[in-house]
């Protein structure tokens, strides 16, 4: 089945292009060129009060939304900035001593790596990792203050165990649980009813939410890290009439804003979430046809000078496939030289699957790779 029907303007933008990276920039669909102009529109229309609706109305939506796709039980622990940066920035802010002690995998995006490097160089962290599959036994140990991993790793594509074993150790007095879901927001089935008292999630929705960038959210438990250091006034929102130099929180997840953003996003992430309920899409409709696409591309055996990292075993699966080898930058560069989007790091070439493509787009891209 195709659903280019719902990236017109999109794939008409640049018609000859296969744009195999829906893990990275996914290609926006036409709801959100809708979304988008109604916050024009509402700019224009309210001006200043426009901040009344992106704060109510447009706020709570954009919540309802993340809390029924993650089945948390209150949608009041969710609060919006325009990257996940900056939410790591404010939960390590929250913790009171230093050096603060860290575990991760051995496989974090670099947005962590590089911050959490420059904090162990000032010596405001000390830094452990290890693979997935023995970070929990590392984290029983029980000598963090805190543990941050991915729900899909970024380089490789594997998923990460049972959230609920890392969970079962956190507190609010320490360790906390991070999970960075960036790769598996709307791309793996996810409920954290059972954790969402213990774990910190953030994600956002520039991938598999196709809303683009400067949406990103934060779930941040209620009895964990209440007064964030790294703070703006938009965390102070219910307290504004507090006396001078009293420093406010919200009493719920706003207590990790900052301070006055662009909120198009917030409109582009309804209006796309609109679309998706109207078409009958959920995750797991949307990953049944993706898996279609992998199974259709990786019966073709393309690359067999290449080792795949993530190969699907009929469980949850990553929205991308990650072929190891020498030859992947090659590789890659060869695709893009016929206008294929795909993307590399280091030697792994990932090649991703998404909503806007179908079956004539994978049997194109093997004629291009048997070609190269």
């Amino acid at each position: 089945m195709s659903y280019k029907h719902l990236f017109s303007r999109a794939l008409s933008a640049a018609p000859d292009r296969l744009h195999f990276a829906a893990h990275s920039h996914h290609l926006w669909p036409d709801a959100s060129y809708e979304g988008h102009m109604r916050a024009w529109e509402d700019a224009a229309a309210l001006a200043d009060h426009k901040w009344g609706k992106v704060m109510g109305p447009i706020w709570a939506e954009v919540q309802g939304h993340i809390a029924r796709e993650l089945s948390l039980p209150d949608p009041a622990t969710i609060s919006f900035s325009s990257n996940t940066h900056d939410f790591l920035l404010r939960i390590f802010s929250a913790i009171e001593k230093r050096p603060v002690r860290v575990l991760a995998t051995d496989g974090e995006f670099h947005s962590f790596r590089r911050q959490m490097a420059r904090w162990v160089e000032a010596g405001e962290a000390e830094l452990v990792t290890a693979a997935p599959d023995a970070l929990a036994n590392e984290a029983e140990k029980g000598r963090y203050d805190l543990i941050f991993a991915s729900q899909v790793l970024f380089n490789s594509g594997a998923l990460m165990g049972d959230i609920r074993q890392l969970a079962a150790l956190a507190d609010p007095a320490g360790p906390w649980v991070v999970i960075d879901g960036y790769h598996g927001f709307m791309a793996v089935p996810t409920d954290l009813s059972a954790v969402a008292d213990k774990i910190f999630y953030l994600a956002g929705g520039y991938k598999y939410a196709m809303a683009g960038e400067g949406v990103c959210f934060l779930h941040a438990p209620a009895d964990f890290a209440p007064r964030p250091a790294a703070t703006g006034w938009y965390a102070e929102f219910d307290d504004l009439a507090l006396p001078p130099g009293s420093v406010g929180y919200a009493p719920d997840g706003r207590r990790f804003l900052g301070s006055t953003f662009d909120p198009s996003g917030l409109y582009r992430f309804n209006a796309v979430q609109q679309m998706l309920q109207a078409e009958g899409l959920t995750t797991e409709k949307i990953s049944d046809h993706v898996a279609a696409l992998q199974n259709q591309f990786l019966a073709a055996a393309p690359f067999p000078q290449f080792d795949l990292l993530n190969a699907p075993n009929g469980d949850r699966q990553a929205r991308f496939l990650a072929f190891k080898g020498a030859d992947a930058a090659d590789m890659h560069d060869a695709l893009n030289a016929e206008n294929i989007v795909t993307d590399v790091r280091g030697d792994v070439l990932r090649i991703g699957f998404g909503l806007y493509q179908d079956s004539d787009d994978v049997e194109k891209l093997l004629s291009a790779i048997a070609a190269i």
